[in-house]
């Protein structure tokens, strides 16, 4: 690869159901906390769910809250943060040459369904309907809130790509720097989906929901008596910067993106398709150049569906099954799933083992599944590696969308 085209990640900025830091989401990673809890949704009842509780007015004004969305919310959160942490205040960005790209599943059904519960109260009279509805619901919603906020220039948008969104937005970033289009890119997802009834309602439909008596034990992927999804919300953006840039200004380097995929499976609306998730783990191996072997850690996209994580794992086992130092993680086990934040909160929760050496266990793994059986599968106590060199982040979604994201310590 070409010394210009290295994309290096300088900050990371979160909300998660389990920590408002990377050193907070590490740290109950890494201690066995789950972020999983129990709400009242409308229509649902009592549900399980991850659910952030950052401060929602650190970055923002009452009005402007009041206008927003609870995803834009998230993603003027998570921007400040990974630009602080990346050393870049507002006032020392090129607002022309920053580029805000966030991944979605879904946007405006909360605003929606919220808008509907108010004029179904007032005998459906549309005057009722808030004036705010369009700009709320408009697909562009989160990032555009983000350049509102901070006043950027450049471009943005949100990328649908299901649960495999935030990875999505983050290998948009990488593209947009190596394609000179902005300087600095601004790249991850953010979910908001626990204040959607509807998402509950159908994963309820399809058997799909999650349950269990103790709400931290009910993310059970790869377990004999996983039962469902837990539905969470959360963001996740990471500051994104070609190296030359980021050495230039003497940053601190967080990691380098080494190589990324996507591709679609063609095959079913939800269940993924082994050969094609293992295609695109060996697509984004090639791009990296690398070997199945030079991987440290796999985190996986296992959602503790029945289906969904036995294919995952035929796919990993074709691609790694010979492999004897590559150790396997998940991290939906502590915060549930996080939707379109999901694959960029997975990442984030995994790079600080490029320092301690660690990989976060799986946990509520109380009986593995035999046809979830793979090596070097981490559970309920961290691993400790001589060194942590490669990280390879699994995420995929609704209607065949497969990702996989490569990162490499950075080494100069």
């Amino acid at each position: 690869m070409a010394y210009t085209d290295r994309v290096v990640i300088t900050g990371v900025g979160l909300a998660a159901p389990n920590g408002n830091t990377p050193e907070e989401f590490r740290r109950a990673l890494l201690t066995g906390v789950s972020g999983i809890t129990r709400i009242e949704v409308r229509f649902m009842g009592p549900v399980l769910a991850g659910v952030c509780r950052f401060d929602e007015r650190k970055y923002q004004g009452a009005k402007e809250r009041r206008r927003g969305t609870r995803a834009g919310a998230t993603a003027i959160y998570c921007c400040h943060e990974a630009l602080q942490r990346a050393g870049l205040p507002r006032e020392r960005l090129h607002a022309d040459r920053v580029g805000v790209f966030l991944g979605i599943t879904e946007h405006g059904t909360v605003e929606t369904e919220n808008e509907i519960d108010v004029i179904r109260q007032h005998d459906y009279d549309t005057r009722c309907w808030s004036h705010h509805h369009n700009p709320r619901t408009v697909a562009n919603n989160p990032a555009g809130e983000v350049t509102l906020n901070l006043k950027l220039h450049g471009p943005h948008y949100t990328i649908g790509a299901a649960c495999a969104a935030g990875n999505a937005g983050l290998i948009q970033g990488v593209q947009m720097l190596r394609l000179g289009e902005v300087d600095v890119a601004l790249g991850g997802g953010v979910s908001e989906a626990t204040g959607s009834f509807g998402i509950f309602a159908s994963f309820a439909s399809e058997g799909a929901l999650a349950e269990h008596e103790d709400p931290t034990k009910a993310s059970r992927p790869f377990d004999l008596k996983r039962n469902g999804i837990v539905v969470s919300e959360g963001g996740c953006v990471f500051v994104l910067e070609r190296l030359e840039d980021a050495l230039r200004r003497g940053a601190s380097i967080v990691a380098e993106v080494a190589g990324y995929a996507m591709n679609s499976d063609a095959a079913d609306p939800v269940v993924p398709e082994p050969g094609t998730v293992a295609a695109c783990m060996r697509l984004a191996l090639e791009r990296a150049g690398m070997e199945p072997k030079d991987i440290d850690i796999i985190n996986t996209h296992a959602t503790a569906t029945p289906v969904g994580d036995e294919q995952e794992v035929i796919a990993i086992n074709e691609v790694f099954g010979d492999c004897e130092t590559v150790y396997v993680n998940n991290t939906k086990s502590f915060i549930g799933h996080a939707m379109g934040a999901a694959g960029a909160l997975e990442l984030a929760g995994n790079l600080g083992a490029y320092e301690d050496g660690l990989v976060h266990p799986t946990i509520n793994l109380t009986e593995l599944d035999p046809k979830c059986a793979m090596r070097n599968l981490v559970i309920d106590r961290p691993q400790r590696l001589a060194e942590v060199d490669y990280i390879l982040n699994n995420s995929f979604g609704m209607l065949g969308t497969n990702s996989a994201v490569i990162t490499r310590r950075y080494r100069g």
